[in-house]
C-alpha cells in the first residue's frame, strides 16, 4: 500500500529536511557542484520566498518530506518557478507526487494573480523538460526572460506558463 503524501507549505524547522531532499538530487544524480551555502535561499525560505505572491510548499509522506516547489514573485504579474525536486522512491506517475506539486503551484499562482510562471533548468533534466511541456510549459529563449528572473548558472533551458491562460506581459 503506497504511503500517503500530502502538500503543506514549508516550515522554518524542515530545512535541514529540504537540504537532505535537494542536495543529494543536484550532486549525485546530476553531477551539479552545489553546495548548501551556494544556495542561500535555503538558509531563509521565508525571507527569500516568501514575498508578494511566493511560497515553498513540501510534499511529505507521514513526516518525511518527498518533494518540493518554491514560487519566487519577481513582480510584474511574474513569478519564478524554483526547487521543483522530489525524491527518486516517490516519482513517476504511480505516485503523482511531481504533478501534484506542479498543479497546487498552478492553483496558487492563478489564485494569487500571477500571469506568468517562468524557469530555468539544466539541459540533463531531460524527464523534467518533458514534464513542464506536458504541463503547459513552452520553451523561450534566455533572452525572452524577463530582467528579474534569477538566472542560475546552471540554467541552459527556460520555460513560460500562463497559469489564467492570459497573453504575455
Amino acid at each position: 500500500m503506497a504511503t500517503a503524501v500530502h502538500i503543506r507549505p514549508a516550515r522554518p524547522a524542515d530545512g535541514d529536511a529540504i537540504v537532505a531532499l535537494i542536495l543529494p538530487i543536484q550532486q549525485q544524480e546530476f553531477g551539479i557542484a552545489v553546495t548548501r551555502e551556494g544556495q542561500p535561499d535555503l538558509a531563509d525560505i521565508d525571507g527569500f520566498y516568501r514575498r508578494g505572491a511566493g511560497d515553498f510548499w513540501l510534499a511529505c509522506a507521514g513526516e518525511r518530506v518527498v518533494g518540493s516547489i518554491a514560487l519566487l514573485d519577481i513582480g510584474q504579474g511574474q513569478a519564478a518557478l524554483r526547487k521543483m525536486f522530489v525524491a527518486r522512491d516517490f516519482r513517476g506517475r504511480d505516485h503523482g507526487v511531481a504533478q501534484r506539486l506542479l498543479d497546487h503551484l498552478v492553483a496558487e499562482s492563478a489564485a494569487r494573480g500571477l500571469r506568468e510562471i517562468f524557469l530555468g533548468t539544466t539541459a540533463q533534466f531531460l524527464a523534467a523538460h518533458r514534464f513542464y511541456e506536458k504541463n503547459g510549459f513552452s520553451q523561450i529563449d534566455r533572452a525572452d526572460l524577463p530582467a528579474a528572473f534569477p538566472v542560475m548558472a546552471v540554467d541552459s533551458r527556460f520555460y513560460v506558463r500562463r497559469p489564467s491562460g492570459g497573453a504575455p506581459a
